[in-house]
């Protein structure tokens, strides 16, 4: 017998209503102690291996698709239960353009067609308190698509408990690149100051009580009234793009308030993560990848940071349950467990 035959006899035999009620009442117990201990708040999923599933199924590529996004709505289901507060998955690479047409065409169709379920039948993500946001190259989105992304974003605004970012279209450098390039802009587009602490009068003073009121330093540095002014004006503006002051400083002027631009030494990474596209999210807790490939592939390279966990396992996504994430939760706990142990001393110790 094929491995697909007898893969659905195993699924025939866990829908049986004796089966599925142990089943449930066994998830149950389990999620329960889980959510004792500690909980993640933020885990990504790289959801591999739904084209190499359908392969060795011997089943239509779009189909391996299609029961990949089934896994979703299960695993989905568990991470809200145990009190996970935001999920992030890899839907669409920006990369998955370069796949054949008919490829990319019928993932686009698909998740169209399961962003309108998801509005139609939005049980799971009401009944959590989930709200849908979409990352990405919004724009690289077919309008039918587009449309329905809209729809379900519009649709679970409402809720404000969880969270489920779907990255469709996306990759890490793009986010980075946009977020840098918002940076910038925003360091740059500022209202026009009218004076700065570094003018040309500002700079004469500076000279002259270094330099004691030399009679020759006075006749080189020497200007009329009027090209002062001028030159006073003119260099307030070229010295504002490269001398920047603090953002919260500000010149007055009689009542008016004249806006400072932005020291560009500010920028920290906390600048940048508030122009990411996951903007607002808690720190990555739990990175997990399919499929046994050990690789980020462009996802969540700046969310990564040295206490993120990253786990690669060996099963397809489609494949994805409870008793794939139950160890991957397990050695979590365990690992916060310790690291709580080790940092116990060092605290008395600084006591």
């Amino acid at each position: 017998m094929s491995d697909l035959y007898l893969s659905r006899i195993r699924n025939w035999f866990l829908s049986s209503p004796p089966a599925e009620w142990a089943i449930n009442r066994l998830r149950d117990t389990l999620i329960g102690s889980l959510s004792q201990g500690p909980i993640p708040g933020h885990v990504a999923f790289e959801m591999d291996g739904n084209r190499r599933y359908a392969r060795s199924h011997k089943i239509e590529t779009v189909e391996g698709h299609h029961l990949g996004f089934e896994a979703l709505a299960r695993v989905l289901e568990i991470c809200y239960k145990c009190g996970v507060k935001v999920v992030t998955v890899y839907a669409f690479s920006l990369e998955n353009f370069h796949r054949p047409k008919y490829e990319v065409d019928g993932l686009m169709q698909l998740a169209k067609v399961k962003l309108e379920q998801l509005i139609q039948h939005g049980e799971l993500l009401d009944r959590y308190g989930a709200s849908v946001k979409v990352l990405g190259r919004l724009d690289l989105i077919p309008p039918d698509v587009l449309e329905v992304v809209e729809r379900a974003v519009a649709v679970t605004s409402h809720n404000t408990t969880c969270v489920l970012n779907i990255c469709f279209p996306y990759t890490s450098r793009e986010e980075m690149t946009t977020a840098i390039r918002t940076t910038v802009e925003e360091y740059s587009t500022t209202p026009r100051p009218h004076s700065t602490p570094f003018s040309q009068s500002r700079i004469t003073q500076k000279i002259l009580s270094k330099q004691g009121d030399k009679p020759e330093i006075l006749e080189s540095i020497e200007e009329t009234p009027s090209q002062s002014d001028d030159h006073d004006q003119d260099d307030a503006v070229s010295t504002a793009t490269t001398l920047r002051s603090d953002p919260s400083t500000q010149k007055s002027e009689g009542s008016e308030n004249v806006a400072i631009y932005p020291n560009a030494e500010t920028i920290t990474p906390e600048t940048i993560d508030k122009h990411l596209y996951t903007a607002g999210c808690p720190p990555l807790d739990i990175f997990v990848r399919t499929s046994g490939v050990e690789r980020l592939s462009d996802f969540m390279l700046w969310q990564c940071h040295q206490d993120t966990h990253i786990f690669f396992l060996k099963c397809f996504w489609p494949e994805f349950d409870l008793w794939h994430f139950l160890p991957v939760l397990v050695e979590w706990q365990h690992r916060q467990k310790q690291k709580q142990r080790d940092e116990k001393p060092r605290r008395v110790k600084q006591a």
